[in-house]
This record gives C-alpha cells, structure tokens and sequence, in this order.
C-alpha cells in the first residue's frame, strides 16, 4: 500500500515542483536556494481524489498546504458559503502554522489535486535547527496574515 504523505530527500534540483511551488509563496518570499531546499526536505506530498476531504470544519489544525496541481475549495460545509476556490500555485491553511486552533472551514480536492503540506511541526524543527530562517518565515508569515486582515477589514467596511 502507498503512503498517504511522502517526505522525499529532494535533490536540489531547480527542475523541483516543489522547489518552483514554494518559491511563489510569499511566506517563503526572501529565501536563499539553499534555504528553500531546507524547507522542501521537511514537506510532504499528497493527492486527492475529487471531492476527497483534505481538512474539515473543526479538525485540529496542524499545517497549511500548497496546490501542485488541480483546484481545492474552502468552505463552510454548514451554511454552504463558499469562502475561496483555488488552484494551482495557491496555498492555505498557513494560520496553523501558528497555533492549533480547530480548522474555521473545509477544504476539500473539486478536481484530483497533487498537495504539499508544511505543518507546524516542521516550522517549529526549522526555528530549532536554523533559527535565522524560521525567523524569515515567520515575520513573511506574519505580513501574509496581515494583508488577509487588512483585505477583510477593507470588505467588511464596504458592506455596511
């Protein structure tokens, strides 16, 4: 039987999927090669069928993810409100990283997708080992959340 998460020792080649996936997200922005290489060795790979769960609604939170390929949609399985759709390149789920709160929503594959995730156990193994890095992570980390509240704040103030 295959193994639901993979963990590769990658190569440092810059022909990596995951390598090219991680350098667009811009918690990763500002990293060297060799850093980037670091953090591709601690994430897992994944696929999912169509309409296969990847987290739900009030699951412990444990990493965020990054679509290889395919389409992923985040929602809210009791109201039905969807909250985004995305695709290859996207990543989500990166509050986890951050603590473990219960997931606010559901995600799962509306197309078969090819996922890595990065959980909080890495982040945490890399702020050990490197300091330096995970202190780059973090604060990216920090500026994504907050331009997602800034984005909210600004949608929210449009509505009333």
């Amino acid at each position: 039987m295959k193994a639901l998460y993979n963990n590769y020792f990658r190569k440092n080649s810059k022909n990596d999927p995951v390598l090219k996936a991680l350098e667009s997200v811009p918690i990763f922005d500002g990293l060297s090669h060799k850093e980037l290489s670091e953090v591709a060795r601690l994430t897992h790979e994944r696929t999912y069928k169509k309409d296969e769960h990847i987290f739900k609604q009030h699951a412990p939170a444990e990493g965020m993810y990054v679509i290889l390929d395919g389409a992923v949609e985040i929602k809210d399985p009791e109201s039905g409100t969807i909250f985004a759709s995305l695709e290859t390149g996207d990543f989500f789920g990166e509050l986890a990283l951050l603590d473990e709160e219960p997931r606010s929503a559901s995600a799962h594959a509306i197309q078969p997708s090819r996922l890595i995730g990065f959980f909080r156990t890495d982040l945490l193994t890399l702020m050990k080992i490197y300091p330096e890095l995970g202190n780059k992570i973090m604060l990216n980390l920090a500026r994504v959340l907050g331009e997602r509240l800034r984005k909210t704040n600004e949608e929210l103030a449009r509505s009333n």
